[in-house]
């Protein structure tokens, strides 16, 4: 039978396209928010086959869950958004959330692969989403935290971000409770058999290290596929007995794909202790052990710098002080002389192009980037500031967008910008190359002189900039490749686009022309 609201305007504004999904409490509708333009929106419905005498209190944790969610997407990219709240013409509550396409955390576990790497970047942002949740939402002028009590792989869903890359949304705030002095003792049970703590199945009064557990529980699972207790029955009292008596199985009898660092292990075991005062007390030592794991050592020692595993755009610009020329030449960098003496390509047009060759001289590989201009072009610049800026996108397919911006105040910037595809043996040198370095050469031929470079400069590269290139090399081994790499490059071009104001925006408020560069 078809669907009679397929098609149908909710509230003269949204037109439902299609269902998308259902559960206990409702079903889920993607439509378009006809008022803004026809931008795509997800609706979820309170069931209308809910009984009567439970249906208004019902009604009143519906309406909650949408005013939690509203109010915490405000504060979390990591929490799912919701614009909008109302009830249709048959007294059916719904909401209006922003409409994401990914994959469920449950597909990827079951379907991909998952290295260090990601499982660090994942686990971190769903971290920092707890963490705003627990951190509470203003009620009537107070602040009350808030548990969001089922904490699973399928209330996580992954979606291909333009700037962050891989970012996780938490979903799902249904069965979520307000932590509210006055509220009564909660004396039934709500959750997931699997992944819900002790005293969750006890029915008692949770704080936020329940939510701890079930994350415990949910990163075992990332790093091994399995879960890390087991029940002989899918029943109550067969979890029951295991989350309170069973302790969980060590990483060393599962097989997993990389070497699980002794501090991970340790974080997680810890999430997953029987007692409440034996974990974790709150998410922010969670992030702060997290932050601290050093994937680029096999032991996966800890380290006092807290390295940003999210996949995004690299920091704000920093310049560089006066009287510390950092366009000098690193050390070990080839003299000018001898960078001079490359050869435009005979496979390049004499034309205005720029292109990625390393500069290769006896043993010595040097990262650069060519370029033909005009004289006059090269020659407005020949004093400038430098600046760069790499963005990553993972999916649908690994790739690299380098921006060089090369400014003179008087004669404005001129961006230079190259695509790296991280699946091809030339991208993954290039970055290589970069991340090890630090610096790069810029070579300048001018177009009625195209023999040789007519100029050259050095543009450095900020050592955290370095540390994200060497993530994004490591993960990109082990994510999979598309068939049409185009698409990735229409992400990063389209986000290349809306920050190119904020980037001119830093470099016009230089006052004056200088040979310093400033490296993102």
């Amino acid at each position: 039978m078809s669907d009679p609201n397929l098609g149908r305007k909710l509230n003269k504004r949204y037109q439902l396209q299609e269902l998308i999904g259902t559960g206990a409490m409702g079903r889920v509708y993607r439509a378009k928010d006809t008022l803004l333009g026809d931008v795509p929106v997800a609706v979820k419905f309170l069931s209308m086959s809910i009984q009567t005498n439970k249906k208004m209190r019902l009604q009143e944790r519906f309406e909650r869950e949408a005013k939690t969610c509203a109010l915490l997407g405000q504060k979390s990219i990591q929490i799912v958004r919701v614009m909008d709240y109302g009830v249709d013409e048959h007294n059916t509550p719904f909401y209006v959330m922003e409409y994401l396409q990914g994959k469920s955390l449950s597909y990827i576990i079951r379907k991909q692969e998952m290295s260090l790497l990601r499982f660090l970047s994942m686990a971190r942002q769903i971290s920092l989403g707890l963490q705003c949740a627990h951190d509470g939402i203003p009620i009537d002028g107070k602040i009350y935290p808030i548990i969001h009590r089922d904490i699973k792989p399928s209330n996580m869903l992954v979606i291909v971000d333009p700037t962050f890359g891989e970012l996780v949304k938490i979903l799902d705030f249904g069965i979520a409770k307000l932590l509210q002095s006055n509220t009564q003792q909660t004396n039934y049970y709500l959750g997931t058999l699997a992944y819900s703590s002790p005293e969750q199945m006890e029915g008692k009064e949770l704080d936020n290290r329940s939510d701890i557990y079930s994350l415990g529980v949910m990163m075992f699972e990332m790093l091994t596929s399995k879960l890390p207790l087991t029940a002989p029955t899918h029943s109550f009292g067969a979890w029951y007995k295991a989350h309170h008596f069973q302790e969980p199985r060590s990483f060393a009898e599962i097989d997993t794909n990389f070497d699980i660092p002794k501090p991970v292990e340790d974080l997680v075991m810890a999430c997953l202790a029987k007692k409440p005062s034996d974990r974790p007390q709150n998410i922010s030592d969670i992030i702060q052990t997290l932050a601290a794991i050093d994937i680029t050592s096999g032991s996966g020692k800890t380290t006092t710098s807290t390295t940003n595993t999210l996949p995004h755009t690299s920091d704000t610009p920093t310049v560089v002080a006066p009287g510390l020329d950092k366009s000098s030449n690193p050390p070990n960098a080839l003299p000018e002389e001898i960078v001079k003496l490359q050869k435009w390509p005979s496979n390049k047009p004499v034309a205005d192009i720029v292109f990625s060759q390393p500069i290769r001289v006896n043993d010595e590989v040097i990262p650069a980037l060519w370029m033909m201009l005009p004289i006059i072009e090269i020659q407005k610049r020949s004093v400038c500031t430098r600046y760069n800026q790499f963005l990553f996108i993972p999916s649908p397919h690994p790739m690299l967008l380098w921006v060089t911006v090369i400014y003179n105040r008087r004669f404005g910037a001129k961006w230079l910008s190259y695509y790296l595809d991280l699946k091809s043996n030339l991208g993954q040198e290039t970055v290589r190359l970069l991340s090890e370095k630090g610096y790069y050469r810029l070579l300048f031929f001018a177009r009625e002189q195209p023999t040789h470079p007519s100029h050259t400069l050095i543009s450095t590269i900020a050592s955290s900039q370095c540390r994200r290139l060497k993530e994004w090399l490591l993960l990109s081994h082990t994510l999979p490749s598309s068939a049409n790499p185009q698409i990735s490059k229409t992400y990063l071009k389209t986000e290349y686009e809306k920050i190119k104001p904020q980037i001119l925006a830093k470099l016009s408020s230089i006052n004056t022309d200088s040979p310093f560069d400033l490296s993102a």
